[in-house]
């Protein structure tokens, strides 16, 4: 008795090799599906972390401003500036004042923990993007807006804007300038709008982060006067 042993058909293998490469596109679509909404879903909570992490620290370190109306005795020793100055340049704002925001880091160091800081908008030097960067310096000189180092807070911003309210009229302003008779001279506002808004958010729409920011010391220090 003999056995007949069937093998299969070119059809029938040329069938199974397409269900096999159509089950295997199909994996690799699923696959690659998931890893696109995982990166999307990353970078957009990337995006809400760098927002709320730069408008907080805005905040606080302008809640810290101060100003001071202390003169030396001895009118020869050079004094130092301090200042409270916003200048709006429609949707990339800047604003540069004197803070209690340095942190002294190490025992003995021959600083306070007064600073100079600025926020404003600056070109990505890789792209045409702008970013929000900080300037801070330890040591308050004759210039509120320069010196110092510069860091990057948010990265691809759509616009930054900054309002000032002013305490003498309760209206709130565009700019501030406390080194000008015509404007604030040595006043400072009291309280900071804040609003921010950082491009590539869901749907690729700008993610918006707003909040007020109120100034602690609205009277000039002067240690002449204690």
């Amino acid at each position: 008795m003999s056995t007949t042993r069937r093998g299969f058909t070119l059809l029938e293998v040329m069938v199974s090799v397409g269900i096999i490469a159509l089950v295997g596109a199909l994996i690799y679509g699923a696959f690659m599906g998931m890893n696109k909404s995982r990166n999307n879903m990353s970078h957009i909570a990337d995006r809400y972390q760098q927002g709320r992490q730069a408008i907080d620290r805005m905040a606080r370190e302008l809640s810290s401003a101060f100003m001071s109306a202390h003169a030396p005795f001895d009118q020869t020793i050079p004094t130092r500036q301090t200042a409270f100055i916003g200048s709006d340049q429609s949707g990339a704002d800047r604003v540069d004042f004197t803070a209690f925001a340095n942190i002294r880091l190490k025992r003995d160091a021959h600083e306070s923990d007064q600073g100079e800081l600025s926020y404003f908008l600056a070109q990505d030097p890789d792209s045409s993007a702008l970013d929000l960067v900080r300037r801070f310096s330890k040591h308050i000189d004759d210039d509120p807006t320069r010196g110092g180092v510069v860091q990057v807070m948010a990265e691809n911003v759509d616009s930054f804007d900054l309002r000032y309210l002013d305490p003498a009229t309760g209206e709130w302003l565009e700019t501030w300038d406390s080194t000008q008779p015509a404007a604030q001279l040595g006043r400072l506002p009291s309280q900071v709008w804040i609003t921010l808004w950082l491009s590539d958010g869901p749907r690729g729409e700008p993610v918006k982060f707003e909040t007020k920011a109120t100034v602690s010391l609205q009277t000039p220090l002067n240690f002449a006067a204690n």
